[in-house]
């Protein structure tokens, strides 16, 4: 069975910068975008980022200029790089992986963004 494993996630003060990393592990194909989403208690998971293998990239309103999302398709990995971070991006990130297939999901990291 194939499985994300997202790492990086942590607590950290306003205006600092954490770096999340997913891998897959198992048989994985034809992966045509890759991402990250997340979740605050009571509100509904959200996108924050995606990219797709040609590499065009997505990001949402409110996490522009301040996140990076990057990819290695030769280890099926994907990356968010995150900076200036907010309260307001306190969440359970989750990783997203999308075949010809079937989507895959990663059990979620927390982020902390608290002083």
């Amino acid at each position: 069975q194939v499985q994300l494993v997202e790492s990086g996630g942590g607590l950290v003060q306003p205006g600092g910068s954490l770096r999340l990393s997913c891998a897959a592990s198992g048989r994985i194909f034809s992966i045509y975008i890759m991402g990250w989403y997340r979740q605050a208690p009571g509100k509904q998971r959200r996108l924050v980022a995606t990219i797709t293998s040609g590499g065009s990239i997505d990001y949402a309103d409110s996490v522009k200029g301040r996140f990076t999302i990057s990819r290695d398709n030769a280890k099926n990995a994907v990356y968010l790089q995150m900076n200036s971070l907010k309260p307001e991006d306190t969440a359970l990130y989750y990783c997203y992986v999308g075949t010809t297939e079937m989507p895959y999901w990663g059990q979620g990291t927390q982020v902390t963004v608290s002083s």
